[in-house]
């Protein structure tokens, strides 16, 4: 297979660099529609911080996050592995 190795990132464009992040409701329908077309990986990657991936990972076809800048701070982003080893 030629993309077996593919991974699909989505974030909605108004939320790119705004800091804002669409209800989780939002987040599962795109995905729910993603998932209809794929069997890849469906990563979300919009304004993932320490106080909502949890939440984020527990939404239906949701496979990952995709963390921008908040991989910046060591400390979270180590929160933030511990939170996905955990779900």
């Amino acid at each position: 297979m030629e993309y077996e190795n593919l991974v699909i990132a989505y974030e909605p464009v108004w939320a790119i660099g705004t800091g804002l992040v669409p209800s989780n409701e939002d987040i599962a329908s795109i995905h729910n529609s993603l998932r209809g077309k794929t069997s890849r990986p469906l990563l979300y990657g919009g304004s993932v911080k320490v106080n909502n991936m949890a939440e984020i990972i527990a939404t239906d076809n949701v496979d990952g996050v995709l963390v921008g800048g908040a991989s910046l701070y060591a400390q979270n982003f180590c929160e933030m592995i511990k939170i996905a080893e955990e779900s």
